[in-house]
């Protein structure tokens, strides 16, 4: 989890993407979004028809005026998903204590915020 700690502690990174090896023995790192890549671009580099895990950092402004950063945890799955959720999941959810927000997505729908 080298990268997602690239993302967290030195926001080298907008985004990542992550899928099943074609074993589908383990989880392995599929895109690296820097941090000039914009919302838009993350969402159209979402497969149509297959599954990804994502880590995503947000940035944004509140009402009062104040830059904040959320880092996302996304489920990206196609309509007939093929992913296994149980251990791949588990194995990012170690990761949950270091991410403010969970959602899942799916390709029949949009994924705004």
């Amino acid at each position: 989890m080298l990268k997602f700690g690239e993302l967290q502690s030195k926001r080298l990174h907008r985004f990542l993407t992550f899928k099943m090896d074609d074993k589908f023995k383990e989880i392995v790192v599929d895109q690296v979004g820097d941090r000039a890549t914009s919302y838009e671009d993350f969402t159209n580099s979402l497969p149509e028809n297959d599954c990804r895990y994502a880590i995503y950092d947000f940035d944004f402004v509140t009402a009062e005026d104040v830059q904040k950063s959320r880092i996302f945890y996304i489920l990206w799955y196609c309509l007939v998903p093929i992913l296994r959720q149980g251990e791949e999941q588990d194995a990012l959810c170690k990761l949950k204590p270091k991410i403010q927000e969970w959602a899942q997505w799916h390709s029949g729908g949009t994924a705004g915020y």
